[in-house]
């Protein structure tokens, strides 16, 4: 499996390449040049695995066996799971009329970004030990990725991690669960501006080529394409456990609500529908808007300042994921992506195309939610 950019103009690389980037060198985000479909028979078999075996299956698709064999590619994904609470990792909730809660917060620190940073983390150790190489792991943070991102490096020797967090806007067990961890390889700074703002110095380290190359820059964000690939997983594992059968043709469809803020995990469940999972997704948001907007009106723009809510993790007014599913939607043109792209980061405005839009109505729906708005979850057959 090749990666390449949503942008179009960077070299394709492979999966140890994608691994070890942070933005393309194009300014993009790396994404697999193709994307497998599964048949009813596959899908059949699959539905029996356990959630580990399922981001083993997920994963083998993804990385070549010529990269990490895939005896230690099982093991490298069993090691990742150990320190979760949770027998089976993660856990089904069987509610009240169909509702269905997925537990994605069995991990060490309580986020769902355990599950896949975890996995991320002896992906890259793998490699790391085979090269003798050492690299600077640059991460900005709104709320649970940078405590998520320093439990999967922290002691290690071979890599440093920088964490950016926003001064008074994240949550008082995330600020302590980073500031707290005593290691040498790990450096939190706590910096003025919002999530979005301390996203600027890194992109423009990134952005600086030469700087990037002598220090081995790369970022555990959910620009990271590992991230995203461990998250599809999810989408499997709930519509396998939501499903009322698997004897039906065609397989019936399940609603997986997925509150996002950067639209990685939205991204994963896209993916995963591309790839035959019949699951309608339902993006939820709070007061930090955008994605909804986008869905709704086609109007991917800056709404002002990042408000500040209880979920401070989705307090995000430039989910850059969200390049990935136009790119998709686009049938994976990139000089259309850098040109829409290019305008929304110059000009904080962007309007989608007629039919970019329309398509993206036809495989999302979105619903913006605040504090004053109770009871939205009675809505959903499944959240993740």
């Amino acid at each position: 499996m090749r990666y390449i950019s949503t942008r179009g103009e960077a070299k394709s690389i492979d999966f140890e390449g994608a691994l070890f980037s942070g933005y393309a060198p194009d300014g993009g985000l790396f994404m697999p040049q193709e994307i497998p479909t599964l048949d009813y028979n596959t899908l059949r078999t699959w539905s029996t695995f356990s959630y580990p075996e399922l981001v083993k299956e997920l994963s083998s698709l993804f990385i070549s066996s010529e990269l990490i064999p895939r005896k230690e590619l099982n093991d490298l994904i069993d090691s990742a799971f150990q320190r979760f609470r949770h027998k089976n990792v993660v856990h089904l909730a069987r509610l009240k009329n169909g509702l269905n809660v997925l537990e994605l917060w069995h991990g060490v620190t309580y986020a769902f970004k355990d599950l896949s940073l975890s996995c991320t983390g002896q992906f890259l150790q793998y490699f790391l030990k085979k090269r003798k190489r050492h690299i600077t792991i640059l991460v900005g943070t709104s709320g649970d990725t940078g405590s998520s991102a320093i439990e999967s490096v922290r002691g290690e020797n071979n890599m440093d991690i920088f964490v950016l967090l926003p001064k008074d806007l994240c949550s008082q067990i995330q600020e302590l669960q980073m500031t707290t961890v005593i290691e040498e390889n790990v450096h939190v700074f706590i910096a003025h501006g919002n999530s979005d703002e301390i996203d600027e110095p890194i992109k423009e380290l990134f952005a600086d080529a030469d700087f990037a190359r002598k220090y081995n820059l790369m970022s555990l964000n959910s620009i990271n394409w590992s991230r995203i690939m461990v998250q599809i997983a999810h989408y499997f594992y709930a519509y396998f456990q939501c499903t009322p059968s698997m004897d039906m043709t065609p397989l019936p469809a399940v609603e997986i609500v997925v509150p996002t803020g950067g639209g990685g995990n939205l991204t994963a469940g896209y993916i995963a529908q591309q790839m035959g999972l019949p699951i309608q997704l339902v993006a939820v948001v709070n007061n930090n808007d955008i994605i909804h907007r986008t869905i709704q009106h086609g109007d991917f723009s800056f709404s002002g300042s990042v408000k500040s809510t209880l979920a401070s993790a989705m307090d995000i007014q430039e989910p850059y994921n969200m390049e990935r599913i136009l790119w998709l939607l686009s049938d994976c043109d990139g000089s259309l992506i850098k040109t829409l792209m290019e305008q929304f980061y110059t000009s904080k405005n962007l309007t989608l195309p007629e039919g970019l839009h329309r398509k993206q109505t036809q495989v999302l729906l979105s619903t913006r939610l605040s504090s004053k708005v109770p009871g939205c979850r009675a809505q959903s057959k499944t959240c993740s």
